[in-house]
């Protein structure tokens, strides 16, 4: 396979930056917004059946802060992967759902995170900020089912099969 195909392409990386081929940065990025959002999740959930909620109702939203950090860092070294991308493949229309998707959900808990800190209350669970949780985790796993579906069915940024037969010998 040619060296200039939009497939060998798409499994190098744009720049140093992106991280060296065959460990690109993005995936690593993205377990930040993944973790955090889903912790967040969690102390929604032990707030709601504590006594004294106030630390958990903090504490999501501090984590729904470092998610959104976490999430623009991924964002931008997903955004050197996807213009390694040939315009017209089906990996860049499935990349650019998932581009999309994620945005969405960045935007859907910027919502939740100016849902919570208006709260008059820091003695009750937000419930719209838990609704809005659970929406974003729905539409972040589909998104990463597409990402997953990029790497995985399509070989973007995952090193060729001739560098893979080295693990095999």
């Amino acid at each position: 396979m040619s060296a200039n195909t939009p497939q060998q392409r798409a499994k190098r990386p744009r720049t140093a930056l992106a991280g060296p081929y065959g460990h690109p940065f993005h995936p690593i990025l993205v377990t930040i917004p993944i973790g955090t959002w889903v912790a967040s999740l969690v102390f929604d959930v032990i707030g709601l059946a504590s006594d004294d909620p106030a630390p958990y109702i903090r504490g999501a939203w501090i984590l729904i802060i470092i998610g959104l950090i976490g999430a623009v860092l991924a964002a931008i070294w997903g955004f050197l992967d996807y213009l390694q991308l040939g315009r017209s493949t089906m990996a860049r229309r499935t990349a650019t759902t998932h581009m999309a998707l994620n945005l969405g959900v960045v935007v859907l808990f910027v919502i939740n995170l100016l849902v919570r800190l208006s709260a008059d209350d820091d003695d009750e669970v937000s419930i719209w900020g838990l609704v809005l949780t659970i929406v974003g985790l729905a539409v972040l796993g589909v998104s990463g089912w597409l990402g997953g579906k990029l790497a995985y069915r399509y070989g973007v940024r995952v090193a060729d099969e001739r560098t893979q037969m080295e693990g095999f010998r």
